[in-house]
């Protein structure tokens, strides 16, 4: 059969739509990534649904989520050698002038500068601090969701939840809470940092070394740096399904910025990935911090081979 002048064959058109598609979906998934850095490996995999899982953190209430009574089986995850772990570096003590604020929500717009337009908004709140047993604890929460019209072609309503230590924000919890294209899933993980620590009752626990961050865990840590005395800082961290080295290492001390919430004069931190001690060659990824003692993440920013991916800083509450 013979094609009528001036159309496009059929299986054409679908492979230019499936092109297009799975362009925009590769991009939300870059934007989101940002929130914490490792978020893309995630999404990029989407976890099958799995709606038992509640969290155990005392005193923890979210009226977002339901709890249901049991939880998932666990999830194991290798505990390697970090590659040239510095244990000097890691005990860096925090600049005295910074102290995390309890109940600071820091809003971003994540977008892509081609589209000129917000594919993602983002918000990171540290919601208190506490005492867990006999450590002072942080809670921090993230929340992801996408706008549209980017939202009808991936929709993401995500929540996590990191309770850290307060001393140096390694991880002693993290949950994450998704749905993501209409699906659910929950898990939530018990850092277990010695041979000798027992799986929590009735949640699910992650072996880990010592020193261990989760993505909201190592923002704030690397918030507390002194940079103006420190090149480079490396940490291990459990991003809910796997465990990565991040080196951090400055490279600007006085970089003006401009975005939504202003223009500031900033830090500028160059992040490294590393699995199983090989860098993540993907992306490319800085970090903007505001040159004053709240040290700000003004910008994220993940540098692509097909574009560059931005999360504004919109709103200091």
């Amino acid at each position: 059969m013979g094609l009528v002048p001036g159309t496009v064959p059929f299986f054409l058109h679908r492979k230019k739509s499936m092109t297009k598609r799975y362009i925009w979906t590769l991009i939300i998934c870059i934007v989101l990534f940002l929130i914490c850095f490792f978020l893309f490996r995630r999404i990029a995999r989407t976890p099958p649904p799995n709606t038992n899982a509640v969290t155990h953190w005392p005193d923890v209430s979210r009226s977002d989520h339901p709890t249901p009574p049991t939880a998932p089986p666990a999830v194991k995850v290798p505990s390697p050698a970090m590659p040239g772990e510095s244990a000097k570096k890691e005990n860096l003590p925090a600049a005295p002038e910074f102290a995390l604020r309890p109940g600071e929500t820091l809003e971003y717009a994540a977008n892509i500068p081609k589209l000129n337009s917000t594919v993602a908004e983002l918000k990171i709140v540290a919601v208190e601090k506490r005492n867990a047993g006999s450590k002072d604890s942080w809670h921090l929460q993230a929340f992801a969701h996408t706008k549209d019209p980017y939202r009808m072609v991936f929709q993401i309503d995500d929540q996590f939840d990191s309770y850290s230590e307060a001393a140096n924000l390694t991880s002693i919890q993290y949950e994450m809470h998704l749905s993501e294209r209409g699906e659910k899933a929950e898990f939530v993980e018990r850092m277990l940092t010695s041979p000798k620590d027992p799986p929590p009752m009735g949640s699910s626990g992650v072996r880990v070394p010592p020193g261990t961050r989760d993505p909201l865990g190592l923002l704030e840590y690397l918030r507390s740096v002194d940079w103006s005395h420190t090149n480079e800082v490396r940490s291990p961290v459990f991003d809910g399904r796997k465990l990565y080295d991040v080196r951090a290492v400055l490279v600007g001390k006085s970089v003006p910025v401009s975005v939504a919430a202003g223009s500031f004069n900033t830090t500028k931190v160059e992040l490294h990935v590393l699995d199983n001690g090989t860098e993540s060659k993907d992306a490319h990824f800085l970090l903007y911090l505001k040159n004053d003692p709240t040290r700000l993440p003004v910008l994220l920013e993940a540098v692509l081979p097909v574009a560059t991916a931005r999360v504004e800083l919109t709103k200091v509450k």
